[in-house]
């Protein structure tokens, strides 16, 4: 038996933990906020349920990871399963379903013939092999299906000319279907349903902060124990005055150096670890139009978000009475009146002005603040439920653990 310091309680820490603490070790995480969860933690705001981080949901393709999972959760009472819906809302409100190369009839015609037009014009001349994701787009998707959806909806996501990112990460992250599974996918009317993570499970209550809550049942966690200063001492690790035989890091790549400082072993990895570009998002929880989809990817330059996450459609327990709520997400740090202008500009989400707004969360690495407008409706403290359209909380969280590999929906 071993003494393990595990660093972070995140999904990943807590089941690390988990598995270690099976196998017969003792086990401490130590994690620097009040509760578990990391960047799967949800809040509670107004009686609707709120992700922080996106709109996290679990599947696998891989039966040792199902297996390990329901072995620690209980699937017919505590989850529901969920068809995945996603859809593209195009400038001028057309709404495309996912993916939307496999749907090109839902397009007018004069924009369907241009794209069966680029389409075979690549099959009859390949291009060369793609040198940056802007490369990838044009050259497997052509120029309207990319103009309309890939480069819009990806600049916005990657907050950079993608034609600067390299394909050197690209290999399993994303679909890559060739012109003609396009094309047989169009005939066939092969649709989302027929993919991979066409299906979700999702906790009926509480979301992924559910899963968290669960996964540390039963560990040794101390809150509020940011593990610093982490240094070898006789041969085994000096973690908070505690001594352990090895620490299990599953934290922010960048603050090694602070957790580590005298780990000669992490000194030529670090400027590599300094090099790596990220940068945060803002959430922010709405009330939308009741609609019947899980993802909305939004590519218009008319406003800064690029996707709807309905969150409220996932489980009904996520919303405070009869409402559908959704995360509205930014790749960038907004400021409330940025956002309060935002979201006027944005589809399924009229916004009422004034003082009907409720009250505003500013959430910091995942700690939510209620800044309440005094006596609104709907405000925390007072009797009502949300008034239409209006958001319940804004998450700012910043966080840069390694390159953050965001890309186009799937």
């Amino acid at each position: 038996m071993m003494k393990y310091a595990v660093i972070g309680a995140g999904v990943s820490g807590l089941s690390m933990a988990g598995m270690l603490l099976k196998k017969g070790h003792e086990v401490v995480v130590y994690e620097k906020d009040s509760r578990p969860g990391g960047l799967v933690k949800c809040a509670e705001v107004q009686g609707n349920l709120y992700h922080l981080v996106g709109g996290h949901v679990f599947n696998s393709r891989r039966q040792e990871v199902l297996d390990w999972f329901w072995s620690r959760f209980d699937r017919e009472r505590d989850f529901v399963s969920a068809r995945r819906r996603a859809v593209i809302s195009l400038e001028g409100g057309a709404v495309v379903d996912y993916p939307i190369e496999n749907h090109l009839d839902q397009f007018p015609e004069a924009v369907r013939s241009s794209i069966v037009h680029e389409l075979l014009e690549l099959y009859r001349n390949p291009p060369a092999e793609p040198s940056s994701l802007g490369e990838f787009f044009r050259n497997r998707f052509g120029k309207t299906l990319n103009d309309l959806y890939f480069t819009p909806y990806n600049n916005k996501v990657w907050r950079q000319d993608i034609n600067g990112i390299a394909m050197d990460w690209l290999e399993d992250k994303l679909p890559m279907p060739t012109v003609a599974e396009i094309l047989l996918n169009n005939i066939g009317r092969v649709n989302e349903s027929a993919m991979v993570h066409s299906s979700f499970f999702y906790a009926k209550r509480g979301g992924s902060q559910f899963l968290a809550d669960t996964l540390a049942r039963g560990l040794k966690v101390r809150y509020r124990a940011e593990a610093a200063d982490i240094r070898a001492q006789d041969g085994k690790w000096l973690v908070q005055g505690e001594l352990f035989d090895r620490v299990v890091f599953t934290g922010n790549a960048r603050q090694l150096a602070d957790c580590f400082p005298g780990v000669d072993e992490l000194r030529p990895f670090l400027p590599r670890i300094s090099a790596l570009r990220s940068h945060g998002t803002t959430s922010v929880l709405c009330r939308i139009d009741p609609n019947g989809y899980s993802w909305i990817y939004m590519p218009s330059p008319d406003h800064r978000s690029h996707r709807i996450i309905c969150t409220g459609n996932f489980s009904r327990n996520n919303n405070n009475g009869d409402i559908t709520t959704a995360t509205i997400e930014f790749s960038e740090k907004m400021t409330e009146e940025e956002i309060r202008t935002q979201l006027k500009l944005i589809p399924f989400s009229p916004l009422l002005p004034g003082p009907s707004l409720g009250g505003i969360y500013l959430s910091r690495a995942g700690c939510v603040q209620p800044r309440p407008d005094p006596g609104a409706e709907g405000a925390p403290g007072t009797q009502g439920h949300l008034p239409a359209g209006a958001f319940c909380g804004v998450g700012v969280l910043q966080y840069g653990c390694g390159h953050r590999r965001r890309h186009g929906p799937g």
